[in-house]
């Protein structure tokens, strides 16, 4: 949602940001940091395979590469599991619209039916 769609204008002319910026500032927040963990678990993946690569066949050095991939790809799933644990949540509850729903700025600000 564009940012511009919460301001409000003052009388002396200029853009104040108002109560209804702060589903889009979640919302972008939220989206941010899951792109930022996708990247952090994408270069630790690849760290661990450059690492079991150039190991040299060193059975400390494989088995710290295999935990290191292993601890990643958990960590990203566990990330995407959250949000899929909370959609279905919201599902099941009749409640998704609301949960979900954080550019909505009436539901936001007055609660969900």
């Amino acid at each position: 949602m564009p940012w511009t769609s919460c301001l409000d204008i003052d009388p002396a002319g200029n853009e104040v940001a108002t109560l209804r910026c702060i589903p889009i500032v979640f919302n972008n927040v939220i989206r941010g940091a899951l792109i930022f963990v996708g990247v952090v678990a994408l270069l630790f993946i690849i760290y661990a395979g450059f690492s079991f690569v150039t190991s040299g066949g060193d059975p400390k050095k494989v088995q710290g590469a295999r935990q290191t991939m292993t601890f990643a790809i958990i960590g990203l799933i566990l990330v995407l599991l959250s949000f899929a644990i909370l959609f279905f949540i919201g599902y099941l509850t009749g409640t998704k619209d609301c949960i979900t729903g954080f550019t909505d700025v009436t539901k936001f600000l007055t609660g969900c039916d």
